[in-house]
């Protein structure tokens, strides 16, 4: 599968650094930067040791009901991100975490979905941008975060 990794940042120069979504089964890279899982559940089979984790952010996954209503079915996608975006603007310290660390280093979103491109970290970056996902990924700021 392509890499899920976002692209660039458009405003890297102005003091942003990338955001990237990336399963937490997958191998840490060198350039994760800051790796937070956002599920809200510990995923299946990997240890907190071979996570290789610098946070692990349950809070911000979304509500056991969105996520069970959701269940990563892509026609309810959009809705999906409507009503986690409003979850989370009851959240602005947990997003905030991920600012304050996106400020000075790229911040790799983790998740367990088997599902690349619907899945609450994608939700989550593209809430960073304020941009529809293309299948390529998109550029995403960690200092842009806003409810």
């Amino acid at each position: 599968p392509a890499p899920s990794a976002f692209t660039s940042c458009r405003a890297r120069t102005a003091g942003c650094n990338m955001i990237r979504t990336r399963r937490v089964y997958e191998a840490p890279r060198p350039d994760d930067g800051y790796r937070v899982l956002v599920d809200r559940l510990w995923p299946r089979g990997i240890s907190k040791e071979n996570a290789k984790l610098d946070l692990w952010l349950p809070d911000l996954g979304p509500s056991t009901e969105l996520r069970k209503w959701f269940n990563h079915d892509p026609a309810k996608w959009d809705e999906f991100r409507r009503r986690y975006h409003t979850e989370l603007k009851a959240k602005p310290a947990l997003l905030a975490t991920i600012t304050e660390q996106g400020k000075s280093r790229p911040v790799t979103l983790l998740y367990s979905s088997k599902d690349e491109q619907h899945n609450q970290a994608v939700a989550l970056a593209v809430l960073g941008h304020q941009q529809q996902p293309r299948g390529d990924g998109v550029a995403a700021c960690a200092s842009t975060f806003s409810t």
